[in-house]
């Protein structure tokens, strides 16, 4: 049910967006504890020049394989939160090559009123889910 928006820099090949969305997804089963298919991505590629993330004074260095994961999803525990930043650094940086400098993470919640799957209902009020 997590819903997960990837803004990228444009250039990435097919296989590579899809071993960036395959990776995030194994990352949020893991830490978030949602089944298997449960799956909403959505990606956003950007020429350079209109994706401007900066570093906040943390020192990061960015390069052009950044990525902006935007999560809607209901809410979370702190320590689940946190275990997702951890693991998609991770397995990112293993499976993918991005640097954890190249991960930022932004989650916003919301309620079970908030979801429609389809079908003009509320799923998780009707109690389908």
């Amino acid at each position: 049910m997590p819903l997960l928006r990837f803004d990228l820099i444009e250039g990435r090949d097919e296989q590579a967006l899809k071993k960036l969305l395959d990776t995030a997804h194994d990352a949020m089963v893991e830490a978030f504890n949602v089944p298997e298919k449960d799956r909403y991505q959505i990606v956003h590629q950007h020429p350079a020049n209109e994706l401007i993330i900066q570093d906040t004074g943390l020192g990061l260095n960015r390069s052009k394989d950044l990525v902006v994961i935007s999560i809607t999803s209901k809410t979370r525990t702190e320590s689940q939160k946190e275990k997702l930043y951890a693991l998609l650094a991770e397995k990112l940086e293993a499976e993918c090559g991005i640097s954890p400098e190249d991960v930022m993470v932004s989650i916003t919640e919301n309620g079970d009123a908030d979801w429609s799957f389809g079908l003009g209902e509320a799923q998780f009020l009707t109690g389908k889910l």
